[in-house]
């Protein structure tokens, strides 16, 4: 029986952590009731006696920056935590691009990554867990671990260049705290508190509570997709024949022929979903063979499987990641090679995207994959994949698996990236996340702490004419009013999107983009320039609408200094039509079409995937996209 007596930690409080410099900082756990707990720390000494409810707790006084320092915890066990640092303690939090990994970036910052060693910079990943009938107490697992060019490939990456550019301005230690999921909409981080609101949200939640209910939404889903999957494989020509599609030996010389990357559709190929196999021959120079090299196979959807003269070099399972794979030695063989790729389409368009590298690479040589390619279905798919519920979507369940249990740790505050989930139903978005930031500050009981979010990039097809309608704009727009609330900033980065790629590489600039919003906000540095130029109001002379814009630094500019684009102007008509754009001062534009002349609505940048929208601060950070109704 003594193990249940025995005082126990929760997860955050271990060795390793960082904790939150010139503030009370509490320091929590379990234990006997009755049980006086004794805590030694920094010189200092503290007592407290465990309540009924077995919970204990100490607040230590504030401290300056430093470590690494141990701890002591006494009651019926001694518990002893090392290599502890005080410093600032950030919350990281959203959905794929909060995650997105340093590996996944690795092929744009390999320098980075190679000098990332730093006890001083470290992340506390919080693993996925969703709780639909009460808020947890405790993580299930997770540990303290300080940047290095091992460990730093899991850290968030946008956190991780936040947490550097912070370092390398106030050389304290940085503690990231990362709680984040892929593919979550705003909801699933709510409390049931927060969403009082939005009662629907809450009864969506619950049922998911009831374990049974659950249990049978997981296995139905499991039953279609594994059904549906062995249908593909089961039937696939490719793989069921006398010799599989993907030996040398096989003859392909009745397939047709492609040209990539593209989508199939696009190319005529008269299919929706099912598996197509592609064939490349390629010729390899004597000087890349004995070495390994790398097959660049930029991004497939929805799944394929890579073979190299019959060998499988590599497979991804999911339509996001890209295709990087290594080749190992003795694989490549000088002159003639063969490539065949084999693709599993599930639902919507299949094939090869569009503007990603296709190629092989050894050191500085490389063999170009894109062109003419041969093909030839394998098998069609009767119909779509069904579609699968991701529970961890659901109303509250991260909330209660994942925020909760952090709620007693004190903090300096939170960034966040998220709302590309949100950009196919934007209607509620402001109130459901002005609600979800309004509610962590009062759960966590530090008052309005700073919370830094990241405007939605841009992603997806151009559009020649000026778009009414945008998911993703309208997103952008909900952020962009959520600056009303207190102590909060927005990092723009409707530059560094891809068209092509819902995880664009850039998370530099976002990380950069965010400490700068932190070092005014969270810092008080009053001096710096740190917000994007927002557009404030506007007033009409005749056809032309004055814009006057704030944060605009030493003063607006156009970054390539050729004329200002993106800006478009309704007229009482309702025709939208493209605007000519001039700077008129330092914090002015007019805008202005001569074909309209009563304008009732200015636009800037408003479509998923703004054609280069070039209007900037001359600090380089490039204004957020708006839509301004003219007053009557």
């Amino acid at each position: 029986q003594k193990s249940f007596c025995q005082i126990r930690l929760p997860k955050l409080i271990s060795s390793g952590m960082v904790l939150q410099r010139n503030t009370n900082v509490r320091i929590w756990g379990w234990a006997k009731p009755g049980e006086v707990i004794t805590v030694r720390f920094h010189g200092h000494t503290y007592q407290t006696t465990t309540a009924n409810n077995k919970q204990w707790s100490v607040m230590l006084s504030p401290m300056t920056a430093g470590g690494p320092y141990s701890m002591q915890i006494d009651g019926s066990n001694h518990i002893y935590l090392d290599n502890i640092y005080i410093g600032e303690v950030w919350i990281c939090s959203g959905q794929s691009n909060m995650v997105l990994p340093m590996k996944r970036v690795a092929v744009k910052y390999p320098d980075v990554i190679a000098h990332s060693q730093n006890p001083e910079i470290r992340q506390f990943f919080v693993p996925m867990k969703y709780n639909f009938n009460h808020p947890n107490n405790d993580l299930s697992s997770g540990d303290w671990e300080p940047a290095n060019p091992w460990n730093v490939m899991n850290f968030t990456a946008a956190g991780y260049f936040f947490a550097r550019a912070l370092f390398a301005k106030y050389h304290v230690p940085i503690g990231l705290i990362n709680a984040s999921i892929g593919g979550t909409p705003v909801t699933a981080w709510m409390s049931k508190e927060a969403l009082k609101e939005f009662p629907s949200y809450i009864t969506e939640g619950e049922k998911f509570g009831n374990s049974h209910y659950a249990d049978s939404v997981s296995m139905q889903d499991d039953i279609n997709t594994t059904e549906w999957n062995k249908h593909e494989w089961d039937n696939d020509e490719g793989l069921t024949g006398d010799i599989p599609w993907y030996k040398p030996q096989y003859n392909a010389s009745s397939w047709l022929t492609i040209s990539l990357p593209d989508y199939w559709q696009n190319e005529g190929v008269n299919m929706k979903n099912g598996v197509i196999w592609f064939r490349k021959e390629f010729n390899v120079p004597p000087s890349v063979t004995g070495k390994e090299a790398t097959l660049f196979l930029g991004r497939v959807v929805n799944e394929d499987y890579a073979y190299i003269n019959g060998m499988l070099v590599g497979n991804i399972s999911y339509q996001y990641p890209p295709g990087i794979f290594k080749i190992a030695p003795g694989i490549l063989k000088p002159g003639k090679n063969l490539m065949v790729v084999r693709v599993i389409s599930r639902t919507g368009y299949g094939g090869f995207i569009k503007d990603k590298p296709y190629e092989i690479k050894e050191g500085n040589q490389k063999i170009n994959l894109k062109g003419k390619w041969k093909y030839k279905i394998g098998a069609v798919a009767r119909h779509n994949m069904p579609a699968t519920t991701f529970i961890q979507y659901e109303p509250m369940g991260l909330f209660n698996g994942m925020i909760a249990p952090l709620l007693n740790y004190t903090i300096k505050g939170t960034i966040w990236y998220q709302g590309e989930s949100n950009t196919g139903d934007t209607l509620d978005y402001h109130q459901l996340f002005s609600s979800m930031i309004t509610d962590w500050r009062q759960q966590w009981g530090e008052g309005n702490f700073p919370f830094l979010f990241v405007q939605l990039p841009n992603y997806g097809d151009m559009q020649k004419q000026p778009a009414l309608e945008s998911g993703w704009a309208a997103i952008r727009s909900a952020q962009l009013r959520t600056l009303s609330l207190p102590n909060t900033s927005m990092a723009v980065s409707i530059d560094v999107g891809e068209w092509n790629d819902l995880h664009p590489l850039d998370k530099e600039d976002v990380g950069k983009r965010l400490a700068l919003a932190a070092e005014h906000i969270a810092y008080g540095d009053d001096k710096i320039v740190y917000s994007s130029p927002i557009c404030q109001s506007m007033k009409v002379e005749g056809n032309k609408v004055i814009l006057t814009f704030d944060h605009t630094g030493t003063g607006l500019m156009t970054k390539n200094k050729g004329a200002l684009k993106c800006f478009s102007i309704e007229g009482q008509d309702g025709k939208l039509l493209w605007a000519t754009a001039k700077i008129m001062a330092p914090d002015k534009v007019m805008v202005w079409n001569d074909l309209i002349a009563h304008p009732v609505m200015v636009q800037y940048a408003w479509s998923d995937s703004p054609d280069d929208p070039n209007l900037y601060n001359k600090e380089g950070l490039p204004a957020s996209p708006f839509r301004m109704k003219i007053k009557e």
